[in-house]
């Protein structure tokens, strides 16, 4: 598992548009808040989701892009954002590696079944590409709010 004060995994792949997103563009000019959910469209994920979309002037006046990472495609992300009119960035992580970089993807359990999954987590990298804040086994409910006081003291 992650933990401050460690650089930050890079990561290289798509957003809802299909546009390439390579973290490092990011170095030296905003703060990340990447949080990983399970699957677009759920309960907990649209909570989450709305509420980083009603904080979004808030992260972008204390220089901080939020984006969300899922296995969803982009398409699926399209259709969340269309759906939520969110105002985050969405990044399609079909193959898995961002999740599997910074450790979200593991075994859950529900109701006796084990299997795999994402571990809802939030990591903030600020600019000069460092963790300063990892957390695994996020509560939706409230989280972009403490974010949002994170960043704010960066």
């Amino acid at each position: 598992m992650l933990k401050p004060k460690q650089t930050a995994p890079t990561f290289n792949t798509v957003d809802q548009n299909n546009n390439a997103i390579n973290s490092n563009d990011y170095l030296g000019k905003k703060n990340i808040v990447l949080y990983f959910y399970p699957k677009d469209d759920t309960p907990g994920c649209t909570i989450e989701a709305n509420q980083f979309t009603a904080l979004s002037n808030d992260f972008s006046q204390a220089d901080t892009l939020v984006m969300g990472v899922s296995k969803d495609d982009a398409q699926s992300h399209q259709a969340f954002i269309k759906k939520f009119d969110l105002k985050v960035e969405l990044i399609a992580d079909t193959d898995g590696k961002v999740c599997a970089d910074y450790g979200v993807w593991q075994e859950k359990e529900k109701k006796g079944v084990k299997k795999m999954g994402i571990v809802r987590s939030t990591f903030i990298i600020d600019k000069q590409g460092q963790l300063v804040y990892a957390e695994y086994g996020v509560s939706a409910e409230g989280h972009a709010a403490k974010m949002l006081d994170i960043v704010q003291k960066l």
